[in-house]
Order: C-alpha cells, then sequence, then structure tokens
C-alpha cells in the first residue's frame, strides 16, 4: 500500500492553482480528499476535470471554525494541506480586509480547530517567499527574518509566524512551505504574466509588462511544488521535521523581460515586443529563494529546467484554451 493509500486528507483551497493539482495527485495516489471549497468556478480546472466528482465536497470557508471541526471529525481527518488563500497580490493591495481575513484569521482557525480535534497527524501551511519582504541579502534562506510590509506580504508573514507558533506552544505537527512564483497548465488568472503573457503570444499579441522589467523572480513549476507538498508531508514522519518552513524554488531566478522575452520565443512568437508600461508600484526588486535545506533534508529537486517547463505549459494554453 502506498503512503496516501486511504488515508484521509484535507485540502483547504482545493479549487485553486495548486490546490487543484494537489487534489489531482492526491486522488491519483488513492487518498480519501476532503476539500473545503467556498465558490464554485465552473470554468476553474477543478470541476472542468472532474475532480470535484472524485473527492468530498463540504461548502464553507476557511473562517469557519466550527465547520473545520465538523470536517475534521466527521471525515476523521489524518492530514492537513491549508493552501486556502487570497493569493492575489493586486486584489491585497485593494482590498487589505478580505485578505487579512482569509489568509491570517483563515490560518489561526485552521490551526486551531486541529489542534482542537488533537488526532491530525501532519499539517502542510502555505506561505510564500513573499512572506521575507524586501531584504538586502539574497537568496532568501529559511532563517531570514520575515518582514513584510505591504498587504499581501504582511498576510504571508503573519500565517507563517502563526503556524510556527501552534508547534512551539502546543506541539501541533506544523511544517511551513515557502515557494517561488508558480506558473503552469491550468492558470486561468490571466494577469499573472506567464498565463497572461502566453495567452498574447498565441494570439499573435503585445504582452503588457506592468513594472519595467527589471523585477526579478523566481518561477517554479506547480507540478514541482505539488512533489514538494507531498514529499514534505510523508517526510513528516520524523517529528524533526515539524515546526520548520522550507524553501522551493528552481535557485535561477529571472528578470520579468527576460521571462517574457522567452515565452514569446517558445511560443514562436519571438518578432513580437512587450508593451512595458512601468506603473506597478511597492515591488519588491529581486526576490528569490535558496531551495538548499528542501534538497539536503527533504531530497527534493525541480524535475526540469525551466524553458522545459515553460514548453510544457505553453502546450497546455495552445490546446486547451486557444485550440
Amino acid at each position: 500500500m502506498s503512503f496516501w493509500e486511504h488515508r484521509s486528507v484535507l485540502v483547504t483551497g482545493c479549487t485553486g492553482f495548486l490546490g487543484g493539482w494537489l487534489t489531482d495527485e492526491l486522488v491519483r495516489r488513492r487518498a480519501d480528499v476532503v476539500g473545503l471549497v467556498r465558490d464554485g468556478v465552473p470554468l476553474a480546472p477543478f470541476f472542468q476535470s472532474g475532480l470535484d466528482h472524485r473527492i468530498s465536497i463540504v461548502r464553507g470557508c476557511v473562517e469557519d471554525y466550527h465547520a473545520l471541526t465538523r470536517i475534521l471529525s466527521e471525515y476523521e481527518i489524518d492530514t492537513v494541506f491549508h493552501l486556502a488563500a487570497q493569493a492575489i497580490v493586486g486584489v491585497a493591495f485593494r482590498n487589505p480586509m478580505a485578505t487579512f481575513d482569509t489568509n491570517i484569521r483563515g490560518t489561526w482557525t485552521a490551526l486551531e480547530a486541529c489542534r482542537s480535534y488533537g488526532r491530525v497527524s501532519r499539517v502542510v501551511v502555505a506561505s510564500s517567499d513573499k512572506a521575507y519582504g524586501d531584504q538586502d541579502r539574497l537568496p532568501y534562506t529559511e532563517d531570514h527574518p520575515l518582514r513584510g510590509t505591504h498587504p499581501y506580504e504582511v498576510s504571508k508573514s503573519c500565517a507563517d509566524l502563526i503556524a510556527i507558533t501552534y508547534h512551539k506552544t502546543y506541539g501541533l505537527p506544523v511544517a511551513v512551505t515557502r515557494c517561488g512564483n508558480l506558473f503552469g497548465p491550468g492558470d486561468l488568472n490571466f494577469s499573472r504574466i506567464v498565463p497572461g503573457t502566453i495567452r498574447s503570444a498565441l494570439r499573435k499579441e503585445r504582452p503588457i509588462i506592468r513594472s519595467d522589467g527589471s523585477l526579478v523572480r523566481d518561477y517554479v513549476f506547480v507540478k514541482d511544488i505539488v512533489s514538494a507538498y507531498l514529499i514534505l508531508a510523508e517526510s513528516m514522519e520524523d517529528p524533526s521535521i515539524h515546526g520548520l518552513a522550507y524553501n522551493f524554488g528552481t535557485g535561477t531566478p529571472i528578470s520579468v523581460l527576460d521571462l517574457v522575452r522567452t515565452i514569446l520565443r517558445l511560443a514562436g512568437s519571438a518578432t513580437i515586443d512587450p508593451i512595458v508600461l512601468n506603473e506597478a508600484k511597492d515591488e519588491i526588486k529581486r526576490q528569490y529563494v535558496s531551495s538548499e535545506l528542501a534538497s539536503r533534508v527533504l531530497g527534493w529537486a525541480p524535475g526540469a529546467s525551466m524553458e522545459e517547463r515553460l514548453g510544457e505549459t505553453i502546450h497546455w494554453y495552445r490546446e486547451y484554451v486557444f485550440s
């Protein structure tokens, strides 16, 4: 029997970009998955692929303590992947209250429900490299302080600290993930740079860069991060893994302008020039992580180069969205 076969798993945020891919892989590994779903978005790949018919769905919000305790108890949950969040930086800037409510209160509510239930063997909490904020020393390592300054960054810094608090204070078996910028098939939020540029390239339109193009980020393939989550959760059989955060990235940061040009080239639109608006405000100039700890302790590494993963992603959009 595999590690995940018949293991009862709760995934908050299961309909999201990462949540959908993680849920799909758990189903493939024959886990008994329960998904907490706030909104039904019919065009989301989670619903288009029929995943909603292959897991147990509970309607509700991650801020609802009583809903969470009921799920944990009635489904006898063993493992929790807490992914539910407001994940768009621009939305957080425009609507900080809702972002803080979901990302911060939602995290302590989920963790408190796990604590009161008392039978969860592992909780993996999704943080972000954004939790580190703006720092002089790069790449970020797990011992960097968390000092986000803008709403989304602060929400992740707070959620991250709360997760570690629940381990240090109450012994809850928690581990935290801090990932670079995710990309890959199934991301239908075209305000993000990767799917937005792919859409423009396939339509033979000029892609739009909101910044000046010089911002440097680490872009990591969503399926590689699914692998990271599962490896981390499996490794939590060892209690020494608990109470720590782990960075997951490629180690090959790239500027926004270079990323856009790479996508245009791979999509066969290399002659198209992007439109550089230079309108982005309050953006961190350089932001990327070291995954040395995840490599050494968990044995995790990306499965392929960024160019290979971008090629796979472009193929998906060409076949499933713009065919």
